[in-house]
């Protein structure tokens, strides 16, 4: 039997688990950059370093984004991948796609590229692995044809991406499907173009369950929510204790801000939702019994990102409750002053999270017009002094 050229790989093929390797083997057959790519893999793994390399901006005619640029550092040993290029398809929004559309994609990219897809890369979008320089072009018409778009990559809007809301989920308070295609369509020189000092990313979750983890990951997130009261159905509340569920252990004391009290005589639950802080645990557990609000819109949250120039942000509320309507007027306004006070006063490379860390949360919230509320404060402050601006100042000595 001759010896295989992937040893280390094949290691990975061993076990019960799914594995890259058979997967890329299997389009190894016809694909010689992907037959290629599996040397230059195992090579990294003997090497234990990368063979990669930044070799210049490439991308298509009229954008500035949407092209990764990859080159081999080891061209002459494997020339298959000397230019192994990934491409960033924007995907729709929800994630819902037809198999007419899925073979679309998959027959234009076994035309002009390597075969190989991620669904989904971490910024939602549909990532196409491998293609060269020449291929770029003619690939993105093929994609335009189809009725596919590049999405976002390098100092620009990041393709926007929203969980599947009201399109299977029956907590989603905001439609975020709608609001994801609105602001795709609106912002599109944002993301074709890159013109900022760093990424910017729009993440949309329908509920506080937030299924994108758009706190974590997302520069603006927003967050479906309600204002009023948490809806109760008394006798599902009674249904679920008659079932067996111990309403006081498992509802009750989990809740976070015990906003929450049960009365085992008669079987009553009463929430007091002036401290509620929509963590959805006691709908998650009693879905026939509570539900969101009826008067629903989203908070709005800045500042999350992976570690970068600064460590890993979770973002934090800036609007605790804004509507959610189209055409989104109170919303982009919002989000086009953000872009210009960090567009003005960024650094390279530096997130706007970075950014309002470096100036404060104060100075942020000053320039953006926006009041500060308790929703914003995570804890009490533990001194007690407080600086005045120079025109607060001027101010109290008018009156």
């Amino acid at each position: 039997m001759a010896e295989s050229e992937t040893p280390l790989l094949d290691e990975l093929e061993k076990g019960p688990w799914p594995s890259f390797v058979k997967d890329m083997k299997l389009v190894a057959e016809k694909k010689p950059a992907t037959k290629d790519l599996l040397k230059q893999l195992e090579r990294s793994y003997k090497d234990k370093i990368g063979h990669w390399k930044h070799g210049g901006i490439v991308g298509v005619m009229g954008y500035g984004g949407g092209v990764i640029g990859r080159y081999s550092d080891l061209p002459d040993e494997f020339p298959n991948v000397q230019s192994f290029h990934t491409m960033r398809v924007n995907h729709p929004s929800g994630w819902f796609y037809t198999t007419d559309a899925l073979r679309k994609i998959c027959d234009v990219w076994d035309t002009y590229g390597s075969g190989m897809t991620n669904m989904h890369g971490s910024t939602g979008d549909i990532i196409l692995l491998g293609t060269t320089t020449e291929n770029l072009q003619p690939c993105f018409d093929a994609l335009s044809e189809a009725g596919f778009d590049l999405g976002g990559s390098g100092s620009a809007l990041r393709t926007p991406s929203c969980c599947i809301g009201p399109g299977r989920c029956e907590w989603s308070c905001i439609d975020t499907l709608d609001l994801c295609n609105d602001l795709t369509q609106t912002f599109q020189n944002e993301m074709h173009r890159p013109m900022w000092p760093y990424k910017f990313k729009f993440k949309i979750s329908g509920c506080p369950n937030d299924c994108v983890a758009a706190i974590a990951r997302a520069d603006l997130s927003i967050i479906g929510t309600w204002k009023d009261e948490i809806q109760i159905d008394p006798q599902a509340v009674k249904d679920y204790a008659g079932a067996g569920l111990n309403v006081q252990a498992d509802i009750c004391n989990q809740c976070p801000t015990n906003c929450m009290e049960w009365d085992p005589k008669s079987q009553t639950l009463k929430i007091y939702d002036e401290d509620c802080n929509r963590c959805m645990h006691c709908i998650d557990e009693m879905p026939k019994a509570l539900r969101p609000g009826k008067e629903r819109g989203a908070t709005l949250l800045v500042g999350g990102k992976a570690p970068i120039l600064e460590g890993a942000q979770l973002s934090s509320v800036i609007v605790p409750f804004m509507k959610m309507e189209p055409p989104y007027t109170e919303l982009k306004d919002l989000i086009e002053k953000m872009w210009e006070w960090w567009d003005e006063n960024a650094k390279m490379r530096e997130r706007i999270g970075e950014l309002i860390n470096r100036f404060g949360m104060r100075k942020f919230l000053k320039e953006m017009g926006l009041q500060p509320v308790p929703q914003m404060i995570k804890t009490p402050r533990a001194n007690p002094y407080y600086f005045w601006d120079p025109e607060d100042i001027e101010l109290r000595q008018d009156k």
